[in-house]
């Protein structure tokens, strides 16, 4: 039996393999409908007319959104209904990717893309929260590394299926086709136990009532950044018909207004709640318990070390995973001068086969060295992208397809050892109580500090000067990443033991 902490439900073993199952099969649709678009750059670059520039932040506008989103989404999944969170997020990011492909405009499919990031983020946090819930302890960076192989899976199906269906019917239908099948898991998900929080099971409706949403009650609470929305719109509707064709601009002023307005958002929710009375000891009447937690979750990343250098690292290492994956598409279309069918096909066949590989070797690696050494989980995620960075520089340098493969198999795999066993780290020095939030606090940081960044550098980069050029700071930022996780070394049993004293979930190892 698994017995999580908290004082729920006493799950069985074999539920909480299915649970793992569920939530990573929706974590392969999470990405594949993240990563589709990647393996449709170049026709939506020809029907729509789009710079590089602007194919960057179509990359980028889930990830903003997606990155801001995170924190309350986070905290409202440690509060509210996990599985409320989860199956609106799913069904969320399903639709507007469907959405995506009734588009004609770049603006429309910029909107569509945003919207797919407020979905994806409410599933996250909270679906990694029941894992380290479902399997505490030793076992967790295995499960996680499960899980997280959904991003590789997700993310090279996304690309390949992409591929397959644009050469078949065009990229408009591949976004429909892809946006139906996370509404039926979403159902499934509402229906999960929670291991922590003994409550009856609801039904998707139920679930999604739970979370209070209405339309007036959300219109008042997000003035700030739906107003800014529209003056972003405007200002680059004016930008997009007074400045060159091949400017840019218009989409940076809207990013950076919209920005503002999310910003605003959050500090206005926080002066809100602060404003309500202090918490009696019934509950009844006190101040925001969202608060509390989302300044709590603050306060121990702050003070604990550990997490400081896995954010930092973690920014690094998100800006050039992602800057990767968004652009290997259109270098392969372009440097290698293969199809979308053939690019896709070859980015899936091979990186999916190393993405599994490679997370399950490395979530398997960094259980085995935890039990032994507190640093294990930590030295396995660096070590992959220390020994990966000059592979994939290589990699970059060749233009012939049969030594291409071989070396984007091997880049692949190693990159992909982190996945499991950075999120195991970062739980092992947080309490359990605030898991889901600090793992917010992270999505926000690593995606607004590096992936948001690297899709449209890369992409200003190669109108500047070429996209070969343009991909080669990707390994670079990955080896640094890499290196930077390692100073984590001399924190992390210090800060996991402070954790264990507050939850006594599981034995340190020397």
């Amino acid at each position: 039996m698994t017995n999580a902490s908290g004082g729920g439900e006493t799950i069985a073993k074999a539920y909480a393999w299915y649970a793992l199952f569920l939530l990573s099969l929706i974590n392969v649709i999470n990405y594949l409908d993240r990563n589709i678009i990647f393996a449709l750059f170049e026709p939506i670059k020809r029907d729509l007319s789009l710079t590089d520039t602007q194919l960057g932040w179509l990359g980028s506008a889930y990830v903003v959104v997606y990155a801001l989103a995170a924190i309350p989404m986070g905290v409202l999944a440690d509060l509210k209904s996990r599985r409320a969170v989860i199956a609106t997020g799913v069904t969320v990011w399903s639709a507007f990717t469907a959405v995506a492909g009734l588009t004609r405009t770049f603006w429309q499919l910029f909107f569509c893309r945003a919207m797919v990031g407020v979905g994806e983020a409410s599933y996250t946090p909270a679906s990694q929260s029941l894992i380290a819930d479902y399997f505490p302890g030793k076992g967790r960076a295995f499960a996680l590394g499960i899980f997280w192989g959904g991003l590789a899976m997700g993310g090279v199906l996304g690309i390949w299926l992409g591929g397959e269906l644009e050469s078949l019917y065009g990229w408009r239908v591949a976004f429909m086709a892809v946006g139906i099948p996370g509404i039926i898991l979403a159902v499934l998900a509402s229906q999960l136990k929670d291991p922590s929080r003994a409550r009856a099971v609801r039904s998707l409706r139920e679930n999604i009532r739970q979370l209070e949403f209405t339309a007036a009650r959300l219109t008042r609470a997000t003035w700030p950044t739906w107003s800014s929305g529209i003056v972003g719109g405007i200002a680059a509707y004016f930008l997009d018909r007074h400045t060159p064709a091949t400017s840019d601009m218009d989409a940076a002023v809207f990013s950076i207004v919209i920005g503002i307005g999310l910003t605003l958002n959050v500090v206005l929710w926080v002066r809100a709640d602060r404003t309500k009375p202090p918490v009696t000891a019934s509950g009844v009447g006190g101040r925001s318990a969202r608060v509390e937690d989302f300044l709590h979750a603050g306060r121990v990343v702050l003070r604990t070390p550990t997490l400081i250098w896995l954010f930092i690292a973690g920014a690094l290492i998100s800006f050039a995973m992602n800057g990767l994956v968004g652009w290997s598409p259109s270098y392969m279309q372009r440097e290698l001068w293969l199809t979308p069918q053939l690019a896709g096909r070859t980015v899936g066949l091979w990186g999916l086969l190393a993405a599994v590989l490679g997370t399950v070797f490395g979530g398997r690696l960094a259980d085995h060295l935890a039990e032994r050494w507190s640093g294990g989980r930590i030295l396995v995620g660096a070590a992959g992208f220390l020994i990966g960075a000059p592979l994939a520089i290589w990699l970059l340098m060749v233009r012939d397809l049969d030594l291409f493969i071989p070396l984007f198999f091997v880049t692949i795999f190693f990159f992909t050892w982190y996945h499991g066993p950075m999120t195991a780290a970062i739980f092992d020095v947080v309490p359990a109580a605030v898991g889901a939030s600090v793992i917010g606090a992270y999505v926000f940081f690593t995606h607004i500090a590096g992936t948001a960044i690297a899709l449209p550098l890369v992409g200003f980069l190669s109108d500047e000067v070429s996209l070969r050029f343009a991909m080669m700071v990707l390994p670079a930022s990955a080896f640094a990443g890499g290196a930077i996780a390692l100073v984590a070394l001399r924190t992390a049993r210090r800060d996991a033991e402070r954790a264990h004293r507050a939850t006594g979930e599981w034995e340190i190892p020397s």
